[in-house]
This record gives C-alpha cells, sequence and structure tokens, in this order.
C-alpha cells in the first residue's frame, strides 16, 4: 500500500489544512477568522445579557420604563465586564438615556424607611453616608429589596488601596502609599462617627445592627459609590450635611468602562428626565463602548476606581521630598 493513501493519513491532510486556514485567518480581521472556522458570531461569545442576573437586571430596567437598543452587557479581555455596541452608534447619538426612576440617589434614600430617620438625627449625616446606609440596609434585605436585581450584579468585593491590606499596601511607592493611607483613615472615620447613627436605626431591623452596620459592609458600600456613582448635582436638603450632593448610583449605565482617549457628553436632562450618554465619535458594531471617568493619571485611578489604564495620556510620577532627601544624601 502506498504512503498517505490510508484513512489515517487522510484524517491528517484534514487537520493540517484546517491548520493552515486558520493561521491564514489570523491576518485578517477578528470577524472574519471567527467565520471562517465555523465558530459563533463574536457578540455571542462575548455576550452576558443571558445570564440569570442580567435578565433579572433587564426585567427591572423595564418595569422602570427602560429598554436599551443601542448596547448589551459583554466580556472582554482586557477590560472585563462592559457594554458592547449592538449596531453603529453615530457621533452625537444619544447612547442611553436612563429615566430618574432607575438612578440612586438622595432622593431615593429620602423617600425610603430610612428618611425618618435621616431627617431626626443631628449633627445632619452626609450624603455619602445617606447612600451608604442605604446600600447596606437593601442589601442586608436580600430577595425583600425592591433594588435586588442592581444589586446582585454588583462587585462582591472591591480592588482599591482601601480594601488591601497594610502589608501589600506598604509595597506602594512613597506618595501612592500616603493617599492610600489617607484614604483608609477617612473610611475609618466615617465608621467610627457613624455608630450611633446606626443604633439609632434598630427599630427597623430584628437583627442587632453592629452584625448588618459592620466596618466591611460599610467599606463595600463606600467602594461601590466611589466607584460607580456619576455626577449629578441634587438640591440641598436641610437634613444633609452641606457637603455637596453629587452622587447618583446609575444602574446598567455604570456598566460602562473607562478609556482615557475617548470623550462623551454626559448629564441629567431636566426637560426628558433622564441621565444621557451622548457619543462624541462613532462606534463600530460589536465595539466596547467606553467613557472617560475624568482627566486621571493611573494613581487617581487607582486609589478612585481600583485600576490603571496602560497608554495613559495622563500619566504622570509623584515626587516627594524624601526623594530629593535620599537623592542628596546618597
Amino acid at each position: 500500500m502506498k504512503k498517505g493513501r490510508g484513512r489515517t493519513s487522510r484524517i491528517r491532510r484534514r487537520k493540517l489544512s484546517r491548520s493552515s486556514e486558520s493561521r491564514g485567518g489570523a491576518f485578517r480581521d477578528a470577524h472574519s477568522f471567527i467565520h471562517d472556522v465555523g465558530t459563533p458570531d463574536i457578540s455571542s461569545l462575548l455576550n452576558e445579557s443571558c445570564k440569570p442576573e442580567f435578565i433579572e437586571l433587564k426585567k427591572w430596567l423595564k418595569d422602570r420604563k427602560f429598554e436599551d437598543p443601542n448596547l448589551i452587557p459583554a466580556r472582554f479581555p482586557g477590560t472585563g465586564r462592559g457594554l458592547m455596541s449592538k449596531t453603529s452608534l453615530r457621533e452625537g447619538q444619544v447612547i442611553i438615556s436612563l429615566p430618574a426612576s432607575c438612578l440612586l440617589t438622595t432622593d431615593t434614600v429620602i423617600r425610603s424607611y430610612l428618611g425618618a430617620y435621616i431627617a431626626k438625627w443631628q449633627p445632619p449625616p452626609s450624603p455619602l453616608l445617606a447612600l451608604c446606609t442605604f446600600l447596606v440596609a437593601e442589601k442586608h434585605a436580600g430577595t425583600r429589596s425592591p433594588w435586588k436585581p442592581y444589586l446582585d450584579i454588583l462587585p462582591k468585593a472591591y480592588a482599591l488601596p482601601v480594601c488591601l491590606e497594610p502589608k501589600v499596601v506598604n509595597l506602594f511607592p512613597r506618595p501612592l502609599k500616603a493617599k492610600a493611607r489617607e484614604q483608609r483613615t477617612r473610611v475609618q472615620e466615617l465608621f467610627t462617627s457613624s455608630r450611633d447613627f446606626f443604633s439609632s436605626l434598630q427599630p427597623l431591623f430584628s437583627e442587632a445592627v453592629e452584625s448588618i452596620f459592620s466596618y466591611s459592609a460599610l467599606l463595600w458600600a463606600w467602594c461601590t459609590v466611589n466607584t460607580r456613582s456619576v455626577y449629578m448635582k441634587l438640591r440641598r436638603r436641610q437634613c444633609f450635611s452641606a457637603e455637596p450632593d453629587t452622587c447618583a448610583l446609575a444602574p446598567y449605565l455604570d456598566l460602562l468602562n473607562h478609556s482615557p482617549n475617548v470623550q462623551v457628553k454626559a448629564a441629567f436632562n431636566e426637560e426628558t428626565r433622564c441621565y444621557e450618554i451622548r457619543a462624541a465619535s462613532s462606534c463600530r458594531r460589536h465595539e466596547e463602548v467606553f467613557i472617560c471617568y475624568g482627566p486621571h493619571d493611573n494613581q487617581r485611578l487607582l486609589l478612585e476606581y481600583g485600576f490603571v489604564s496602560t497608554r495613559n495620556p495622563h500619566a504622570c510620577v509623584y515626587v516627594s521630598e524624601g526623594n530629593f532627601d535620599e537623592k542628596m544624601e546618597s
């Protein structure tokens, strides 16, 4: 029998043929390569909207008069979970218009069971504390919380320096280490100064409030507000301290990831009563849609959001007086 004419040889030749097609496809665009080898469309590979938590979130948003024709939740290499365009997006197009009924603000807190307790507490709590308290209480409520579909997609833990062990923080460069310690001190002071307020909420719970409003619970809520809120200036209320009331949690919209190289217009539209994100540049179908959290260097991004950006045009080097002292001594 001649070599190369048996069944094993035929199978081997077919495999080599497919392999060469795949290698050639790697030099074309990703969409062409995926279709060449007969795998599903890239959108189905990245799509997260079929997961139970996102199905529930979609129902919850629909009940609050929001449906998104432009974007779907997806998972991307490098950035993780985000939002992907379902269609091509034009410059100037409104890509998300989230109704006020979906936003979690201090107005939400005041209208809730916490409102009466906040109104009578002296000195008045800060807007930040009100939001954090509401998040902890609603998370504790579990299935009884009307905000459960949103709470279920929030991170269970955060990677901000304030959440890291001191021995890890000690490895940071000196300027970042100092800022991280300041951040931890602020959160610890917020917790310590709020214990009496938490105790006043005992009539709302069958469990001891100390077990509900623990430091770890407050830290999670603080990180949620710090990393996921959008800017929205609210009217001044006498029941809150004089600190600016500018944070709003925006379910679904807060899935948008940061890129320092994009520009969008984001603001609450008083006429439509919606928080709107408008694209400042075009975006192709099945691309990740980004927003810019601000012109932040990587130290600020790590402190406030728990990540750094590669090729950050706003990157800078922090130099402390200690650096000069050490240089002069050497």
